[in-house]
């Protein structure tokens, strides 16, 4: 099953406003469903350029290795061959820090993942979280 747009648009929702309730820097957030493609999408007024690839690209690259950002990044620290192979294998499309975060069902299912950029890594991960327990799924960061 994947993330449908009803879904999408809520958790997009959550995450804006948590960014806004803890005064974040304007988020770009990205949703996308098991397959990788962009169900909705939301960039806040003030977001800088290219948010979006950075967002998608967290959350593109979790699905494609089947972990959260967080757990990309602590791989390419201690694996930076293979995480530059596999963002050449991804045409890009893999950013290794948080904000990246799966989204898995009450089945443990990935439905899809989440991504978001704009402001630190950190705080880009925690309006995702936020947004997707909100939603009443299951994040997984690593």
């Amino acid at each position: 099953m994947n993330i449908d747009l009803a879904t999408a648009q809520s958790i997009i929702a959550k995450a804006l406003a948590t960014g806004q309730q803890h005064g974040f820097k304007p988020l770009t957030v990205v949703v996308l469903d098991a397959g990788g493609h962009v169900i909705a999408v939301a960039r806040q007024d003030g977001a800088s350029n290219n948010r979006f690839e950075i967002a998608q690209g967290k959350a593109y690259g979790a699905l494609a290795l089947g972990m959260g950002s967080r757990a990309l990044m602590e791989r390419a620290e201690q694996q930076a061959y293979f995480i530059a192979a596999a963002t050449a294998a991804l045409a890009g499309r893999l950013i290794p820090v948080p904000g990246g975060v799966l989204v898995r069902d009450e089945d443990g299912t990935i439905t899809g993942a989440v991504g978001i950029s704009g402001d630190s890594s950190d705080n880009d991960e925690t309006a995702a979280v936020a947004a997707i327990k909100e939603a009443g799924l299951t994040a997984q960061v690593a």
